[in-house]
C-alpha cells in the first residue's frame, strides 16, 4: 500500500487528501482507523491515458476500492465488470485484486461520480456536487472519449453534471444511449453491484450486451 500512495499525484483532476467533504473525510478518518491496512482515501482513476471509453462508476466500495485503492478492484461489482471487459478484450486479465497485480486496461478508464467511500454507499447531493469538479477536470482531460459509459444514475447524473447538460434532456434508462454531440455517446447500464445482480434486475448477458454496444459506438469492436 505504501508502494501505490508514492505512485499517486495531486491534480487538478485528482487530489489524495482531499477533505473538502466533511463527512466524508470523516468517515474514512475512522475507516484508516479501523483498518490500518486499507487505502482510506479519495481512490484514483484507473486504465489507458487516452480512452476511448470512459466507464463512470458510483463511488468506492468498502472493502473494494476503499481497501485496494484501484476502482471496482477486490468486491463483487468488479468480478462482472473486468470478467466482461477482459471478454470483449478490454482489460489484460478476468480477475482483479489488488491494484499492483498487473492488470492493464485497453483503451478504457475507470472513474467514479464521487471518490471518497460514502456511507452505506449513498453519497449527499452537496458532495456529489463537490466531487464532481474532479470529475469535470479528468473528461475535459480526455478529449479522445467516444463514449461514457455510466453504471447507474448517479453516475449518469454526474456526466450530465460535469459536461453542464440537463438531467431532464437525457433520462436514466438501462440500455439507453444519448448522442450528447457529433462525435461522444452516454450510454446507460445498471450498476454491476452485489444488490442489482442477486435480484435479477441486471444480469451478465444483459450487463454484457450494453458495454458490447458501449465498445461499438467508441469505435473498439
Amino acid at each position: 500500500m505504501t508502494s501505490l500512495r508514492q505512485g499517486v499525484r495531486r491534480s487538478a483532476a485528482y487530489d489524495p487528501d482531499c477533505t473538502r467533504c466533511p463527512r466524508l473525510a470523516r468517515f474514512l478518518a475512522k475507516t484508516r482507523a479501523r483498518h490500518a491496512d486499507y487505502w482510506a482515501r479519495p481512490v484514483p482513476s484507473f486504465g489507458a491515458r487516452a480512452p476511448k471509453l470512459v466507464i463512470v462508476g458510483l463511488a468506492p466500495g468498502m472493502h473494494g476500492a476503499n481497501r485496494t485503492g484501484r476502482p471496482f478492484t477486490g468486491d463483487f461489482a468488479g468480478i462482472l465488470l473486468y470478467q466482461t471487459l477482459y471478454d470483449l478484450g478490454l482489460a489484460s486479465a478476468p480477475v482483479s485484486v489488488a491494484a499492483d497485480d498487473g492488470l492493464k486496461l485497453l483503451n478504457t478508464r475507470i472513474v467514479n461520480a464521487v471518490k471518497c467511500l460514502p456511507p452505506q454507499n449513498k453519497p449527499l447531493p452537496e458532495e456529489i456536487r463537490c466531487c464532481n469538479a474532479f470529475l469535470k477536470r479528468e473528461l475535459e482531460e480526455l478529449p479522445g472519449v467516444r463514449v461514457y459509459l455510466a453504471l447507474g444514475r448517479i453516475a449518469h447524473d454526474a456526466v450530465l453534471m460535469a459536461q453542464g447538460l440537463r438531467r431532464g434532456a437525457f433520462p436514466f434508462r438501462h440500455g439507453h444511449e444519448h448522442a450528447l454531440d457529433g462525435a461522444r455517446w452516454l450510454i446507460d447500464s445498471y450498476h454491476c453491484s452485489r444488490y442489482n445482480t442477486q435480484t435479477r434486475r441486471l444480469s451478465a448477458p444483459m450487463f454484457r450486451a450494453v458495454v458490447a454496444r458501449a465498445c461499438a459506438r467508441a469505435g473498439l469492436r
